[in-house]
């Protein structure tokens, strides 16, 4: 009980800087777009039930119960009609029955983007032969552990993953960044699981650094355009909270029905739950399952009150649907469809990943 404490402590110290500094809000938002094809299905409701080399991404502590010596993840998804690549790969070794680390790289980039910043020169004359095309790219990597604790009780485990984030805009700016997660998990019985994440923990941030060559600075004072400066840009800590309940009936079929809840404190959002500085953003998701080789999922998430006419307000959600199979229980195939049905402004995103065990 002493250890646990302490380490709530740690995490109550942590998260003093993001009390005490500035944020921008949404920073970093790529890291929260989710990872797999079964956790975009279910809507990312997997803090409670991640057992995988994923864990690393959505609870850290989860990598204590892995089943697998090592596990190798590949996913690659579009968005916005294929004009953004989302990809990710992920390894994970379990050291003992206890103890298990992941390495998960992510990335989320836009390739050509035309860069317009020398069309019109000092001269104020448009040349579209000036006109050349960049990447915007993000880039995060996450070194995870996790590790089960039943010398303080059955069934709890904890976790952490460090986060070494870098971003590039073409040749014109580029940020490298820090951050830390940390997890905990907790299996009650046969069919309940709990978990908690303290995301950005430590507050994360990115510092950047501009890189404007001198005809591209001369052009913008020209065009009474702003420079860039160098600076820092935070990302406050949130939490996720989540609970999953998972039965087997009839020895063939499962059934895992997961319900989370992000709490976001920068401030209002447009999210279910918002308030002058708490949001509350919940998230659900449904996997059946038979023979643990054939797998439906289903999830619903991303509520937002969206503005109409006058002072008319709606609320818009997405649904994701998923399907998965197991092949001689060393390679599992996913795949999700996001934004099931259109209820949401979002576009309809493909998603798939592959698994393999050793």
């Amino acid at each position: 009980m002493r250890s646990l404490i302490s380490f709530l402590l740690i995490v109550g110290l942590c998260m003093l800087p993001g009390l005490l500094t500035a944020q921008v809000k949404y920073s970093n938002a790529f890291l929260n777009l989710g990872v797999g094809a079964r956790g975009t299905a279910m809507s990312g409701a997997q803090t409670a039930s991640v057992t995988d080399v994923t864990a690393g991404y959505w609870n850290p502590s989860g990598l204590s119960a892995l089943d697998d010596k090592q596990q190798f993840f590949l996913m690659h998804a579009e968005y916005f009609a294929g004009m953004a690549a989302y990809d990710y790969a992920g390894w994970a070794y379990r050291i003992d029955e206890g103890q298990g680390l992941s390495v998960n790289v992510l990335r989320f980039a836009v390739d050509d983007i035309p860069n317009t910043t020398l069309l019109i020169d000092n001269q104020g004359n448009i040349n579209y032969e000036r006109i050349s095309y960049f990447t915007s790219a993000d880039w995060a990597v996450l070194l995870s552990y996790g590790r089960a604790l039943p010398e303080l009780a059955e069934g709890l485990s904890v976790g952490g993953s460090a986060k070494i984030i870098r971003r590039r805009i073409g040749d014109f700016a580029g940020a490298w960044g820090f951050g830390l997660d940390l997890g905990l998990r907790y299996v009650m019985g046969e069919h309940w699981q709990f978990g908690f994440v303290a995301h950005d923990v430590t507050t994360t941030f990115n510092a950047w650094t501009h890189t404007l060559g001198e005809e591209e600075i001369e052009v913008f004072r020209k065009t009474g355009n702003e420079l860039p400066e160098n600076g820092l840009e935070y990302t406050r800590p949130h939490f996720s909270l989540g609970t999953a309940y998972r039965t087997v009936f009839k020895d063939d079929f499962s059934a895992l029905v997961a319900l989370d809840a992000d709490l976001f404190c920068d401030g209002k959002r447009h999210d279910l739950l918002s308030g002058n500085t708490f949001t509350l953003d919940p998230h659900a998701g449904l996997e059946l399952g038979y023979k643990d080789i054939v797998f439906l999922r289903a999830g619903i998430g991303n509520f937002q009150h969206e503005a109409g006419f006058g002072d008319e307000e709606y609320t818009t959600c997405q649904v994701n649907f998923g399907v998965g199979v197991r092949i001689k229980k060393r390679v599992s195939i996913d795949y999700a469809l996001t934004d099931l049905g259109d209820v949401s402004i979002a576009v309809y995103s493909h998603l798939f990943s592959l698994k393999v065990v050793l």
